[in-house]
């Protein structure tokens, strides 16, 4: 359910349960923090999704079991933010609960203009990962950040474009160039340069 395809220095990872709306389930969320662990010897980590949702969050039979306030969620976007290389969620569709936790913790958001944005946590009665709140609010400020997770409210594409959430548009057919758009200088840095800029912009 989870695809890594290493082409060189750019590596792609793709979510692939579009049958249940690429929901994550802990096995899933064990694999992809294991990789995002691994990607100190990639210079560029790509996570998107197959079908039209990148994500719906933690799957409801396992959020119910326990899975929704599973450290591990933790474990994946820690170590995504810390990856030395250049992160990017190419967000193919809807983005919705724990997930946010992957994108959130990316260098880069780009996102097709269908995508919708939501958090319901309120709603279903659990909290955020702890670290989501602290990224979300640092990209669109505490006021969008309450409309998201404390109002419930589902943001478009261009809403979530306009607040800073994600940093670009894409149709779909345009999405493979638009990464390799964005890739093309980290793969032709040296891993130290790499690594050394990413480090002077956080």
């Amino acid at each position: 359910m989870i695809d890594l395809h290493k082409d060189g220095d750019l590596w792609t990872v793709t979510l692939r349960r579009p049958d249940k709306a690429n929901s994550l389930t802990k096995a899933m969320l064990v694999q992809l923090a294991g990789i995002a662990e691994s990607a100190a010897t990639a210079k560029v980590l790509v996570i998107t999704g197959e079908g039209r949702v990148f994500s719906a969050g933690a799957d409801l039979d396992e959020a119910r079991a326990g899975l929704a306030t599973d450290p591990v969620w933790e474990r994946l976007s820690g170590a995504i933010a810390a990856a030395p290389c250049l992160t990017i969620a190419a967000l193919n569709g809807t983005l919705a609960g724990g997930a946010f936790g992957m994108a959130l913790a990316c260098d880069l958001r780009i996102a097709v203009p269908a995508a919708k944005f939501f958090y319901p946590v309120m709603k279903l009665g659990f909290s955020p990962q702890p670290s989501d709140p602290v990224r979300m609010r640092t990209l669109i400020g505490p006021a969008r950040t309450k409309l998201i997770l404390m109002a419930g409210q589902k943001i478009t594409a261009q809403e979530a474009l306009n607040f800073g959430l994600v940093d670009r548009l894409v149709d779909t057919d345009g999405l493979a160039d638009e990464i390799a758009a964005l890739a093309a200088d980290a793969l032709a840095a040296t891993s130290d340069n790499l690594s050394g800029i990413k480090a002077m912009c956080c």
